[in-house]
């Protein structure tokens, strides 16, 4: 995610009500981690649910300025929620005024990763942010999406992540950030490489298979070797990947998979499954696109 000397921000989106605070909490934590500033980023626009509590007056003429009031409120109370936990963390808070999805993509250009909050309406509708943004940024994103759930998720003891593999390019730049982000916290990896049947099933799918199986010990092997200390778990499992990755990583630190893959009869980490895994896993998933 990040190289030595690399100062490039952890990037969060503020939304405007206090309770949804958790991604924040993440992405602080994150930066700490790493040694990097955070730049908690809250886009103007029109009032939404979080700014009932703000005097936001109907006239158009005067919403600018009540929205810049209400934005630097925003700003200031979500900074002062960081420096009670990090009083040391560098913070950069930015206000911006447009479209969230533009902004958000923009700030991802020179950020060492972005991070989103989401919380579930019910399982068939979510919500992402205050603007329903993570769905449009991560598919042009410039560094990893970290999507984090509220109400906030209690992962298991010890902890683990889990990432997706199906051997294209987006999938092993995923595992490159699994294993960084397993040793930065001290927590296993489980590789996961889901093989989907096609709708005409073949009689001998040992043959497949064992292809997967190669593919993902090759794809592990060099990465495992970079992080000694990563206790490493992988396997081939038969389903269909949004289901089996969110059942993975139902109790996971996180989720880590490409925002695209290849396709074919190991077709896995396509554009649908990485946003499958969003509206569904309870986990934070963080969405890593293809070097370069």
């Amino acid at each position: 995610m990040s190289r030595p000397g690399d100062r490039r921000p952890i990037v969060v989106g503020v939304d405007p009500d206090p309770a949804h605070r958790t991604a924040v909490a993440w992405a602080a934590e994150e930066a700490v981690r790493r040694g990097l500033p955070l730049r908690p980023v809250h886009v103007e626009g029109v009032p939404t649910g979080g700014y009932r509590r703000h005097e936001v007056p109907a006239s158009w003429e005067k919403w600018n300025e009540s929205l810049h009031t209400a934005g630097r409120q925003v700003l200031g109370e979500a900074t002062d929620f960081v420096a009670t936990r990090y009083p040391r963390l560098e913070v950069e808070a930015l206000l911006a005024e447009g479209d969230p999805v533009w902004v958000l993509r923009e700030q991802s250009r020179d950020a060492t990763a972005l991070v989103l909050g989401s919380w579930h309406l019910s399982r068939r509708q979510e919500v992402f942010g205050s603007a329903s943004v993570a769905l449009p940024v991560m598919a042009h994103t410039h560094c990893p999406l970290v999507v984090v759930p509220e109400p906030e998720h209690t992962p298991e003891d010890p902890g683990y992540y889990v990432v997706g593999v199906d051997g294209s390019e987006h999938s092993t730049a995923a595992v490159d950030l699994a294993f960084e982000e397993a040793a930065l916290r001290g927590a296993e990896l489980r590789a996961v490489f889901v093989w989907e049947p096609g709708p005409l099933r073949i009689f001998d799918e040992h043959e497949p298979q064992q292809e997967c199986r190669r593919l993902l010990s090759e794809i592990v092997a060099g990465r495992h070797a970079r992080f000694p200390e990563v206790e490493l778990r992988h396997e081939v499992v038969v389903g269909h990947p949004v289901q089996v990755l969110t059942e993975a990583s139902s109790h996971a630190l996180g989720l880590v998979v490409g925002t695209r893959g290849r396709g074919g009869f190991a077709g896995m980490l396509l554009g649908s499954v990485s946003q499958g895994v969003l509206h569904h896993a309870g986990c934070p998933v963080i969405a890593v696109p293809a070097r370069g």
